[in-house]
């Protein structure tokens, strides 16, 4: 082949490379707005107040002697942090306010834990600093875990000790456990720590350790946990790749379920929240960061495949860089009806969405 010829078959074949991506391209982008992505960002009903530094996960505590009394408990990550009490307006409950906390990354609840004799909720969170697991009682929000509890001990990699996020699994059987990840961890295997949580004889917490799991691109890093109870799961972002599925009981075994919302994130994979319709169907919400908006899929499979989940919307809102997320499908006032999604924003603030403005016309209420 002459010169000149090799030219011109290289300058096809780039114009042939670049139709075909653009071709792509503007099938996602029509994909895309078919879905909502372009639709005007969702604004939130309520807007909480600042914390001091800097928010990052929040987890809603619903009061099981009355809805309206729920609680929204956010972190506040800084070497001076501290976790957060809001009401449903939004406004601090100071004398519920944990501080000194070193660098509280995530958050989530333990419903029923038996500490005394008796049931206990409470909120537990990951202090990135200190290498321990925080826990405190609900709605008091007083310590119970003898000033922290160790966690990933005898790690010695490069920030293999940092904790970020933290899950509970109830299981049927009621055994309740803490599944926790970190900044930084091998990649075949035992990212994510589990431990079992029980009273320590005294009616404080005890964790014991019962499994290692989980795979990591080695991209990033992993934050977002989630558990889905009634259908036996646990799902995290693998920033910059997906969500990783397993089940979250430790008996049956550490294999990889799926790996989903693989293609079409702008940048990281972050929030993971359920929303359950019954306790087979609903919507799972995961963070697209960088974007501003959240990919929502279908909690359950298809008949095919009882792990494929499908994007069902992408719902652009007015919170920014969001990172964690919760949501309910409980109601719990006139305002949020048919359950409460609250995500954070970079502002030093949460937000609250009403789920129907979430939902719009693709997705379903849960009927109450």
């Amino acid at each position: 082949m002459n010169k000149g010829i090799f030219l011109i078959t290289a300058s096809v074949a780039v114009m042939l490379l670049v139709n075909a991506c653009q071709q792509t391209s503007t099938a996602e982008q029509a994909s895309e707005n078919a879905l909502g992505a372009n639709m005007p960002d969702i604004k939130p009903a309520v807007v909480t107040e600042p914390v001091l530094f800097d928010t990052d996960d929040p987890a809603i505590w619903v009061n099981p002697k009355d809805n309206t009394q729920s609680l929204i408990i956010g972190t506040d990550k800084n070497e001076d942090g501290a976790l957060y009490v809001f009401d449903l307006n939004g406004k601090i409950i100071k004398n519920k306010v944990v501080s000194g906390l070193k660098r509280p990354n995530n958050i989530d609840i333990a419903y029923g834990l038996t500490l005394n004799g008796k049931p206990t909720d409470i909120a537990i969170t990951t202090e990135r600093m200190t290498h321990k697991l925080r826990m405190f009682s609900l709605p008091d929000m007083k310590a119970v875990d003898h000033g922290g509890i160790p966690v990933f001990e005898g790690e010695t990699g490069f920030e293999y000790r940092d904790l970020m996020g933290i899950a509970i699994y109830t299981a049927k059987n009621g055994n309740i456990y803490a599944i926790a990840g970190r900044k930084n961890g091998p990649k075949n295997g035992g990212y994510l720590w589990q431990y079992l949580l029980t009273d320590d004889g005294t009616g404080l917490v005890k964790a014991t350790l019962v499994r290692k799991f989980g795979q990591y691109s080695g991209k990033k890093e992993i934050e977002s946990i989630a558990v889905d109870n009634e259908l036996g799961y646990v799902y995290y972002s693998d920033e910059q790749t997906g969500v990783r599925q397993y089940y979250a009981d430790p008996a049956k075994g550490n294999q990889q379920l799926a790996l989903f919302g693989t293609t079409g994130f702008k940048v990281d994979h972050e929030g993971i929240s359920i929303y359950k319709l019954t306790d087979t169907t609903g919507y799972i919400l995961v963070s697209d960061q960088g974007g501003n908006r959240f990919q929502i899929f279908s909690r359950e499979g298809t008949a095919s495949n009882a792990f494929e989940h499908k994007l069902l919307k992408i719902a652009p809102v007015a919170a920014r860089q969001s990172d964690g997320s919760d949501v309910t499908a409980k109601p719990l006032n006139s305002i949020f009806k048919h359950g409460l999604f609250v995500v954070m924003s970079d502002d030093k603030t949460f937000h609250y969405y009403r789920w129907e403005d979430i939902a719009g016309k693709q997705l379903k209420l849960k009927a109450n």
